[in-house]
């Protein structure tokens, strides 16, 4: 088990919070509810950016609170604080026992409780290094990008870092402690040429520190990537609108998958039947051969967490099994209420705001092709590498997704020399799934970068997917 030491420090002997007399508090207070927790939080962030030759960096900032939960049928009572303390926690235990108006016995599907081996590190990576060392490291690597070529015209790389503390009592009285590092790196380039400009640029993180973050090998390859692609869309001609096959690339394209699929599998909008998906379990969702898997429990990996946020062990959840829906992302309420089982997915962005059922690290895994194999079946069609930002709407399944970079494909080969720009795909969720013709046998994982948002919160999450083959989704481009 993950040693409470640390935790315990932070929480019970810099604060007048008193363990014993804080999980008696907490159990009491919960009595009655169908569920609930008290959310403990500690954090520190920081950032720096080098950007038109300049340093520029924010401040260290440093958090704490916690936020009470009670649940009741389908009600939750919900108080935070800025304040570590017992008079501010007592005063929270009043306001949300409120909602309690009957006290019967509560009916929380558990899963069994485990020793776990931790997913990362648990050392805070802003104790790490000095600064100076940060800055140098930057400032190298500016020097670097723009030796490269002289129609680069400006650079901007940074850095982030963040270490939370938390500490969880559930409503049972079960208390688990986790310390969640969280790094990230970026390169951007601008370059300029023949009257046209382009901007592109590379990120990688994960839950490790910042010796691990700032590898050498690591940041130039971000170096290179970000001025690669850049050289890419200086070339890119636009495309007429179109539906033509498409194979997506491993890794970061999965973000449409995320957003299409992931958002309509979580248990909340199934329950409040504003999900495409909602009561299609054991039917038929994608095309046989697609199985799409949420988990939690990577190593070192941005979307995995020890536990999360109301106290219970992350995992692999399957969601779609070859092609048929066999599962939900639950949360302890809607798993309650839909009378599932809690899969360890219930999320919150910080101690202030109540968790809700949330993808971790959303994976379509491996297919039985070659990625040679899927590229070469397509006559004429489209090879996208990259993919932005993008939009679906849960309850029709509609999508949207902006291609940052994609290429031809013709007689079976991708054809780098013909780059595509300003290209975006369109479709809709259960079709594109029901549309994958062949499945890579490459899946990986994006490099580290993903954020996603839900009712006004942030939580960062990974993706992957192997080589894709769709049919049936539409090209919309300014040819």
């Amino acid at each position: 088990m993950r040693p409470l030491a640390v935790t315990d420090r932070l929480f019970f002997s810099e604060t007048d919070l008193n363990k014993p007399k804080v999980k008696q508090l907490v159990t009491s207070s919960l009595q009655g509810s169908h569920g609930g927790e008290l959310f403990l939080e500690q954090s520190w962030a920081e950032s720096f950016s080098f950007y038109e030759g300049r340093l520029k960096s924010s401040p260290l900032s440093v958090s704490e609170g916690f936020g009470l939960r009670f649940i009741s049928d389908d009600k939750e009572g919900f108080a935070s604080s800025g304040r570590l303390d017992m008079a501010a926690l007592q005063n929270a235990a009043k306001a949300v026992r409120a909602i309690h108006t009957h006290g019967h016995d509560a009916n929380i599907i558990v899963p069994r409780q485990r020793v776990i081996r931790p997913l990362y590190d648990t050392q805070n990576p802003i104790l790490e290094m000095d600064n100076a060392d940060k800055i140098q490291i930057l400032t190298d690597l500016d020097q670097y990008i723009r030796s490269k070529d002289s129609h680069i015209i400006d650079v901007s790389i940074s850095a982030s870092a963040e270490f939370q503390a938390v500490q969880i009592i559930r409503a049972d009285g079960h208390r688990v402690a986790d310390l969640r590092p969280l790094t990230r790196f970026g390169v951007q380039v601008k370059m300029e040429q023949d009257g046209k400009t382009v901007e592109r640029g590379f990120s990688f993180g994960g839950r490790y520190g910042y010796k691990e973050l700032f590898n050498e090998v690591s940041i130039h390859h971000a170096a290179d990537e970000a001025y690669r692609q850049a050289i890419v869309a200086l070339n890119a001609v636009p495309m007429n609108a179109c539906s033509v096959p498409i194979v997506m690339a491993p890794g970061w394209p999965a973000v449409m998958i995320h957003e299409a699929v992931g958002h309509g599998l979580e248990g909340d909008a199934n329950r409040k039947n504003k999900s495409v998906y909602a009561g299609k379990i054991g039917q038929r969702v994608a095309s046989k051969g697609v199985t799409i898997i949420d988990q939690g429990n990577i190593d070192g990996r941005r979307g995995s967490l020890n536990y999360d946020d109301e106290g219970f062990k992350t995992r692999k959840n399957v969601l779609i099994e070859d092609g048929i829906l066999v599962g939900y992302m639950q949360d302890q309420l809607n798993a309650r209420l839909m009378g599932a089982e809690i899969t360890g997915n219930g999320r919150r962005e910080a101690y202030n705001e109540r968790p809700m059922p949330r993808m971790t690290n959303t994976i379509m895994t491996n297919g039985e092709y070659a990625p040679e194999e899927v590229i070469a079946s397509v006559d004429h069609g489209v090879y996208v590498a990259g993919m932005s930002g993008g939009s679906v709407n849960t309850t029709t399944g509609k999508f949207n997704f902006a291609v940052t970079e994609a290429y031809l494909i013709e007689n079976g080969k991708v054809n780098y020399n013909h780059p595509i720009k300003d290209m975006t795909v369109q479709g809709n969720g259960p079709e594109a799934m029901n549309n994958v013709i062949m499945a890579g046998n490459d899946s990986s994982l994006d490099s580290g970068i993903g954020m996603c948002g839900k009712s006004g919160q942030q939580v960062p999450v990974g993706v992957g997917q192997p080589t894709v083959r769709m049919d049936g989704l539409k090209i919309d481009g300014l040819g």
